[in-house]
């Protein structure tokens, strides 16, 4: 069998133990240097990446391939990228780059399996008359519009 798919099938058989975690990203280098990112709708903690680590390692033959392992969460760094990592982060503010280059944040308050939508707040010129008025903008953003999602961390 071949080694990718030998590697996808431990690690599904893992995650359909644990229906509460699931795939991000499972990249295997030229080296065969393993990567898993695993989210979870609860968060992941060490213990499920231990697990889902064992699960590989445990079930692999060193002797016939040698390869490194390394399981890991999807960290605030991450971009979110499907629509489960949307949900669970419903009520946060996001900050998005669009497919047209346009930066936006605003408040994340409904995903759809094709769209999310966002409560966008900011102030604009008024239209007569100088000064600003604060505008509460709700806008929805079809997946395929969205280049890169982050929740914004504020302090």
């Amino acid at each position: 069998m071949e080694f990718r798919k030998q590697i996808e099938e431990l690690l599904n058989t893992f995650l359909a133990s644990r229906e509460d975690l699931y795939l991000i990203d499972l990249k295997i280098s030229a080296a065969d240097a393993i990567t898993v990112i695993l989210d979870g709708d609860n968060g992941v903690t060490l213990q499920d990446c231990l697990d889902a680590s064992r699960a590989i390692e445990n079930n692999m033959d060193r002797e016939e391939h040698d390869f490194s392992l390394q399981v890991m969460s999807s960290g605030l760094s991450e971009p979110l990228v499907t629509p489960r990592q949307f949900r669970k982060n419903i009520g946060r503010e996001l900050e998005i780059l669009l497919a047209d280059s346009k930066e936006i944040e605003g408040e994340l308050t409904k995903v759809e399996d094709d769209k999310i939508t966002l409560i966008l707040k900011y102030r604009k010129p008024k239209e007569v008359g100088k000064g600003k008025v604060d505008v509460v903008e709700e806008r929805e953003i079809p997946y395929t519009e969205i280049k890169k999602a982050l929740v914004a961390v504020k302090f």
